[in-house]
């Protein structure tokens, strides 16, 4: 699989947030649960200052077996006190860009980004959805470096 090394600004996060890990048998259950929250729960529409209608989800707070996820949209200035506020250090990513499925194409690169020996930092790992078409997305996934 193809990545490209990239330097990235910080970004604010604001969106849901819940805590989960890959062997947690309900972890596809919480993260479509965020996401449901996003979209059918009306929360994107709330997000103040949003930089651009870019999806994020982030997984961040990596600890033991488990790391927070949150969905949302990056923003100029945090002002939603209800939702969560997470920061997306400045960095050095590896950049994977993606074409497909939203969960399919997402959940495909995934497995292959875990084969592959990158010089992980686990500050934060996000994935930003560039469209909204379910079947033909183009997706960013951005991996921390150290």
């Amino acid at each position: 699989m193809n990545y490209e090394v990239v330097n990235l600004d910080q970004k604010i996060v604001v969106g849901v947030s819940a805590v989960t890990g890959n062997s947690d048998p309900k972890m596809h259950e919480v993260i479509g649960g965020l996401w449901e929250k996003l979209y059918q729960g009306g929360i994107s529409a709330a997000i103040k200052n949003k930089i651009n209608q870019y999806a994020i989800g982030l997984y961040s707070d990596y600890s033991n077996d488990q790391y927070c996820v949150t969905v949302g949209n990056e923003v100029s200035k945090a002002e939603n006190d209800e939702l969560a506020v997470k920061i997306i250090p400045a960095g050095k990513y590896a950049k994977f860009s993606i074409h497909g499925n939203m969960v399919k194409a997402v959940a495909e690169a995934w497995e292959e980004i875990w084969k592959i020996d990158l010089d992980r930092s686990f500050t934060g790992d996000f994935e930003e959805y560039l469209n909204s078409d379910w079947d033909n997305a183009d997706i960013n996934i951005y991996i921390a470096l150290k």
